[in-house]
């Protein structure tokens, strides 16, 4: 191969000036050397612009360590005083066996029982059963007042006295419940009609309302509302003088606490 000259210098141009510099495509002609060429703006621009770093997050890790450490306390509490008062509870049990009082009807009789356009005038004979079984534990009721409701009318009302209900004590209370001449509206005398017409007898439900305190040992405690209900008694309206014996081998009397909270009684 013939060997290659180069210049050593740059040919003058005609009126003396530098020559410029060979083309791109000549220079790759003559060997392909490397090359440099002008950053563009965008290059440029990136060059001086500085690295962006994001600023950390604030720290709150102190906040957020009371916030926990007041949920474990709370927790912690609740669940110690949920674990005290169940142990409690246990030893009561196992000391004391406590059992609520049961009432029972005894007899019910219907002495007078007259239906006009507008009033009601009736009158029973109530005997109750109350039974305390318990042996470490006395009951201490108010007067008892007595409802007697027949498909929510109504029909006769009373009271027992204040009791003193002992330990292992059966008391057999009796009273008359009556209404003397009470003013009815149409429709609760027509449904009593209605029910004497077809069944030649009426469903009596009663209601027994008072307050008791509870004696336990030497301690005693605040009074709280309780009721007994009985249903599932049927009478019969006496047609003479001779008062009737109402239904009562399938009664079942119910007892209830009421816990009165403002305005709501529960």
């Amino acid at each position: 191969m013939a060997d290659r000259v180069y210049p050593a210098a740059k040919p003058a141009a005609p009126n003396g000036t530098a020559a410029p510099a060979p083309a791109p495509a000549a220079a790759a002609a003559n060997g392909g050397a490397n090359q440099t060429f002008p950053a563009n703006k965008a290059q440029l621009y990136n060059a001086a612009r500085p690295t962006y770093r994001p600023m950390p997050p604030p720290r709150r890790k102190h906040r957020r360590s009371c916030c926990c450490c007041c949920c474990l306390f709370i927790t912690f509490f609740i669940i110690t005083v949920v674990l005290l008062a169940a142990i409690a509870g246990a030893i009561f049990w196992v000391l004391y066996r406590p059992q609520r009082p049961s009432f029972s009807v005894s007899t019910l009789q219907v002495s007078q029982f007259n239906l006009t356009s507008t009033k009601l005038a009736s009158k029973f004979n109530l005997t109750v059963v109350a039974r305390n079984p318990n042996k470490k534990i006395s009951f201490f009721y108010d007067p008892i007042n007595i409802s007697f409701n027949s498909n929510d009318v109504d029909i006769g009302d009373g009271s027992f006295p204040a009791l003193m209900h002992d330990r292992k004590n059966t008391t057999m209370l009796k009273t008359v419940v009556s209404s003397s001449g009470k003013n009815l509206d149409g429709s609760a005398i027509s449904n009593l009609k209605s029910k004497l017409k077809s069944k030649n007898s009426l469903p009596l439900e009663i209601k027994l309302d008072t307050k008791v305190k509870v004696k336990v040992g030497s301690l005693k405690t605040k009074k709280v509302g309780i009721r007994v209900k009985c249903s599932g008694i049927k009478i019969t309206v006496p047609s003479g003088k001779t008062p009737t014996k109402a239904t009562t081998s399938n009664v079942k009397c119910k007892v209830d606490l009421r816990i009165k909270i403002w305005k709501w009684t529960f």
